[in-house]
């Protein structure tokens, strides 16, 4: 898990310095007008519920938010979004799997195929690296706010599957049935969260020297740049002296 730990970590600072507040708009407002499909109501549609959650740590405006709720929903007209999944691999021989949403399936296999082959990956066929993976429910806290102790005792007494910490940051581990259940006795309880999603964790981890370990992270942030893609994830164990290279 601690691999885990220290790739949230890096997420969490990229986030904070992320100035591409549009792109991550845009990308939100999809998630959550696919999410709303299922239902405008939050508090019976958990994915809707998560999406929200992600679209008000980034601050977007209610007024967006309910927007797209009722794009989804088809208040507004119909939001149409094709959920794609692509697997391969990044430098290294490190899996990665690549999850969008789109309106044109094949501008988006020619963006993702592009991107990976020009930055030393190659697309894989469906299937060739998934069974690395599980899918997790992951909160993460800041450790500057909370004790693990505190996290650890509300955590495991709603459901949680385990919980460490690592570079300041407390993360919390449920299976994706119980995600919302102890996303919602946490805030009972009141901690606040830094973020919250269903992810793609993966079983056995790849450890890559700082050099090698950069050159995956930039097909990563080259991924998440376009705007199809909805998440990226990867079987790679940030080394300790690991540092953005576009910090």
């Amino acid at each position: 898990m601690s691999g885990h730990s220290k790739w949230s970590t890096i997420k969490h600072k990229k986030g904070i310095a992320d100035a591409k507040r549009g792109q991550k708009f845009t990308k939100l407002i999809k998630e959550i007008s696919v999410a709303a499909k299922n239902g405008s109501d939050p508090e019976s549609n958990a994915a809707l519920r998560t999406a929200i959650l992600k679209a008000r740590l980034e601050n977007m405006p209610k007024d967006n938010i309910e927007r797209a709720i009722k794009k989804g929903s088809g208040e507004l007209g119909n939001a149409v979004f094709e959920e794609l999944q692509y697997e391969g691999y990044a430098p290294g021989g490190v899996a990665i799997i690549i999850q969008c949403l789109t309106d044109n399936k094949n501008r988006t296999a020619s963006d993702v195929r592009s991107t990976l082959t020009k930055n030393g990956g190659s697309l894989g066929a469906t299937g060739s690296v998934s069974y690395m993976f599980t899918t997790k429910g992951i909160i993460d806290y800041d450790a500057t706010k909370y004790t693990e102790d505190q996290i650890m005792e509300a955590a495991l007494d709603a459901g949680a599957d385990d919980v460490v910490t690592n570079d300041g940051v407390i993360e919390v581990t449920t299976s994706p049935s119980n995600f919302q259940q102890v996303l919602d006795a946490m805030e009972k309880a009141g901690f606040t969260q830094e973020s919250g999603s269903i992810e793609m964790v993966s079983d056995n981890r790849v450890a890559l020297d700082k050099e090698h370990a950069q050159k995956v992270m930039k097909i990563v942030d080259r991924l998440e740049d376009l705007d199809d893609v909805q998440n990226v994830y990867t079987n790679l164990d940030l080394p300790d002296d690991y540092e953005d290279p576009e910090d």
